[in-house]
């Protein structure tokens, strides 16, 4: 972990650096999973979801312990799939972000959700039943996990509701583009405070949580609960 973090950080100074393969299987910087087998190829996604589900078959179920918890395969996972992680942009230069997103942040329980490859993988696990309705956290590219993931992802009353998912889905996820309508987290500052504008997510988690005081949102079909909301969130319908 700590050489892969050496690399990152290098690599935001020369994008040219190569990715350090070699270490993932060199016996001084990877640990042999013994009778445990686990068959992982080196493959492109496309999008968070893909990624989620494809890592979601090969690891479930497997022998391995404490999968969300393990730091090390994660990290080792980042590194595998560094290209589709971290690609370069139209200038050549690659923007690997903060730390979290390689090597999961042990300090903070809720802050694996910034791992590009753990917080897909927790949110699919968590919604397995029906991944779908999770939609609108995991669509999107790898790399760019976006504010919407920001917003629900950070705080497990929300990132494990699965009512509160599938209405944001509904509401926010384009099914032409694959990805967020647009407009869907703009925000304005009043009084020095941050909230979200009519009809966003932020609005919708709040008018959410309002509606829950009085209705089972949990045993209502997701179109009876977006006919619920008040018309602000209208042109999102």
């Amino acid at each position: 972990m700590a050489r892969l973090l050496e690399f990152l950080h290098a690599v935001k100074l020369d994008s040219s650096l190569a990715a350090p393969v070699e270490i993932l299987d060199h016996d001084s910087t990877s640990q042999d999973l013994g009778d445990v087998e686990v068959d992982i190829e080196q493959r492109a996604f496309g999008s968070r979801f893909a990624a989620a589900r494809y890592l979601h078959e090969r690891l479930s179920g497997t022998g391995l312990g404490n999968i969300d918890q393990d730091r090390g395969l994660w990290a080792w996972l980042s590194l595998l799939y560094f290209e589709e992680l971290c690609p370069p942009d139209k200038k050549g230069k690659r923007t690997p972000g903060e730390d979290a997103r390689w090597v999961p942040d042990s300090g903070r329980a809720f802050r694996y959700y910034r791992h590009l490859l753990a917080g897909p993988f927790r949110i699919f696990h968590t919604h397995r039943t029906n991944p779908e309705k999770a939609m609108i956290l995991l669509c999107g590219p790898l790399h760019q996990p976006g504010d919407i993931v920001e917003q629900l992802a950070s705080r497990q009353e929300l990132v494990t509701n699965a009512s509160l998912l599938a209405t944001a889905t509904a509401l926010y996820l384009d099914e032409i583009t694959t990805l967020p309508k647009k407009g869907a987290t703009s925000y304005e500052k009043l009084n020095g405070r941050t909230r979200g504008k009519p009809g966003t997510v932020r609005r919708l988690v709040d008018v959410y949580k309002q509606f829950d005081l009085t209705w089972d949102l949990y045993a209502m079909d997701t179109n009876a609960v977006v006919a619920l909301l008040p018309k602000e969130f209208d042109r999102f319908q």
